[in-house]
């Protein structure tokens, strides 16, 4: 419960400190699907699954922006035990963009903490928990055509706080941004 404070008062006090210079910003919003590498114990447990996603950023004046992401994602068991692992959670990130808003490609590179709920279903024994995670990555935004519309390819790494160690893996997304 404490990780979970500390969590909220870091991205409370983030807003606050930007707070004068969102008005302005700009928003951007969208969806993404990929693969889902299982990493660590994980990866010993689990087969590559599927991840899926969906988001907004609030770009601040320059190349600085705060991220939400939802995502939710599914991987079956490996070695002949039936059942699989799921994950839904949410996470809170500090982007910053290498290149102007304005360049036809635009590398992005993020970190935050989120908190995931991680379901793994054994052979008809399922057990759950929602812990507090971190994860950081990058990602390269391409402009398509004169609209506004990005394709975004990017990974994060991210591991989440388990009982007996983490839950550790890597999202390969490609999704597509709107707005300004």
């Amino acid at each position: 419960m404490k990780r979970l404070g500390l969590a909220v008062l870091m991205v409370a006090l983030c807003l606050t400190a930007t707070r004068p210079a969102m008005a302005q910003g700009s928003w951007r919003y969208g969806v993404n699907a990929g693969l889902l590498l299982p990493m660590g114990d994980y990866n010993t447990a689990d087969k590559m699954g599927f991840v899926g996603g969906a988001g907004a950023t609030y770009w601040l004046p320059g190349n600085i922006g705060i991220r939400g992401d939802l995502s939710y994602s599914t991987t079956s068991h490996n070695n002949g035990i039936s059942g699989n692992t799921k994950i839904a959670g949410g996470m809170a990130s500090f982007l910053y963009g290498l290149m102007p808003a304005s360049a036809p490609a635009r590398v992005i590179l993020m970190g935050g903490l989120g908190y995931y709920n991680v379901k793994v279903d054994a052979g008809g024994v399922s057990g759950s928990e929602s812990k507090i995670g971190f994860g950081f990555g990058a990602a390269v935004a391409f402009k398509m055509g004169t609209s506004s519309t990005r394709l975004v390819v990017g990974s994060r790494y991210t591991s989440v706080s388990t009982t007996g160690g983490s839950t550790k893996f890597l999202p390969l997304t490609v999704g597509l941004t709107f707005g300004k």
